[in-house]
């Protein structure tokens, strides 16, 4: 009897150091948040590269705990597809965009997602989901796809926006309170149970509608503006969700979870070229990079990211390009998924990256990004410090060096023609073998 007292102990204990050792992960996805979008220097080769008037100290917090990427990307420029491609690893070419898009919705939700691969690693996985969901189409809810606690389906009306704009204060705006509050709850019960987990915390800040706090507008009334950022409503804005950052990580630290939790930060796709009521900027809003939200251009994509953890070194910088695809198979790596993903997963994890390498193992040496059916068709495909972009309307392709021309200002495809011809043949040939659409289904 004694003995299998013992063996009882053992057995618990080791089940017990196991469920400590996994790691946590905690995503924080802000909504429609330029590359320029708060304080944080997200490239020291660009000084524009942070606001010239919008303050964030917590993700500032953020950056000095951790790894600062500065050639982040989301999957897509828009909200909805980068919320599906997170989910899955996969570009957005590879579901919404496709040819037979009756079939994908179906489809999508047989895929490997983040809930399927945490607990195959450990069953022990709690999974939660709260703020801006926005899957679309046919509506699936994150307890559909194998969350355990959520806000159930939600979209942009539920954080109050209706996207056409005008600074209005009201209580909890943007739900920033809700949102937090729910976050904080799960990770007291996590921390209690010691149980691994996920959380997403999925801001429907800095989307139009423009809600605020009164005494965050009273504050960045008392700021000078910036020529770019100048708009004190948006501040104000960006204010609150920058503060909710910073409750989210007092939340972790004061449960004792900081040296266990991976917390990634990123934009669900670039920030809006102009504010309703603000006026046109005297410089365009996302400078230096070129074009917004909607763009396959820098703009559209390219979004502040940034990650902390155990063994990711404070304060560091990586410039090796990364993606929102890259999530899924990152937490698969950390977590111990026994399995190998599936090719459908265009994503690589970034363990060596955030251990001071600078490289991803994807299946393919180039970055795909696409958009067609209910939105102009144009895709971007970039490798190393080139950036190809096609735009399917009139067949035309464009060619930067993103080293010497963040902006992309200076078409190369004329004089580097079979550089960008073999950079074409990849992408439509990548497009092809997925089956996407290369056109507006409108047109």
């Amino acid at each position: 009897m004694r003995s299998t007292h013992v063996l009882t102990a053992i057995m618990a204990a080791v089940l017990a150091t196991h469920a400590r050792a996994q790691p946590n992960f905690v995503l924080i996805l802000s909504d429609d948040q330029s590359w320029v979008g708060s304080s944080v220097l997200m490239d020291a080769r660009h000084p524009g590269s942070r606001s010239d008037y919008l303050r964030t100290p917590s993700l500032e917090r953020l950056a000095r705990r951790g790894m600062t990427f500065s050639q982040g990307y989301a999957p897509a420029p828009f909200c909805c597809p980068t919320r599906r491609s997170l989910q899955v690893g996969q570009t957005p070419a590879r579901h919404i965009y496709q040819r037979d898009q009756a079939t994908w919705p179906l489809a999508y939700r047989d895929q490997l997602n983040i809930p399927a691969v945490l607990k195959r690693a450990d069953p022990r996985y709690r999974l939660a989901h709260f703020g801006k969901w926005d899957h679309r189409f046919d509506t699936p809810t994150p307890e559909d796809v194998g969350y355990d606690i959520s806000d159930g389906y939600t979209g942009n009306g539920t954080g109050g926006g209706r996207g056409s704009g005008g600074p209005a204060a009201r209580e909890d705006p943007k739900l920033i309170d809700h949102i937090t509050g729910r976050a904080c709850s799960f990770l007291k019960e996590q921390a209690a149970s010691g149980a691994p987990f996920y959380l997403q915390v999925s801001h429907y800040a800095v989307h139009l509608d423009i809600f605020y706090r009164e005494h965050s507008l009273r504050k960045v009334l008392s700021w000078g503006p910036g020529k770019k950022h100048y708009f004190p409503p948006f501040a104000a804005m960006t204010r609150d969700m920058d503060a909710a950052v910073g409750q989210l990580l007092d939340c972790i630290d004061s449960q004792g979870l900081a040296e266990s939790t991976y917390v990634i930060f990123l934009s669900d796709n670039g920030g809006r070229a102009t504010l309703p009521g603000a006026g046109e900027p005297p410089v365009p809003r996302n400078r230096p990079l070129r074009g917004a939200k909607g763009s396959m251009y820098e703009g559209g994509i390219r979004v502040p990211f940034v990650v902390a953890g155990p063994a990711v070194a404070p304060g560091s910088v990586s410039d090796t390009p990364v993606t929102g695809l890259d999530i899924l198979p990152t937490l698969a790596d950390l977590a111990g998924y026994p399995d190998d993903l599936p090719a459908s997963v265009d994503g690589g994890s970034l363990r060596h990256v955030l251990q001071g390498r600078d490289s991803v193992e994807r299946r393919r040496d180039f970055l795909v990004f696409h958009q067609a059916v209910a939105r102009k068709a144009q895709s971007a495909l970039r490798l190393g410090k080139w950036k190809l972009v096609k735009t399917w309307t009139d067949d035309r392709i464009e060619l930067f060096d993103l080293d010497r021309d963040v902006g992309e200002s200076h078409d190369l495809a004329p004089t580097e023609k079979d550089l960008a011809g073999t950079l074409e043949e990849s992408l439509t040939t990548f497009l092809a073998g997925v089956g996407a659409e290369t056109r507006r289904t409108e047109d």
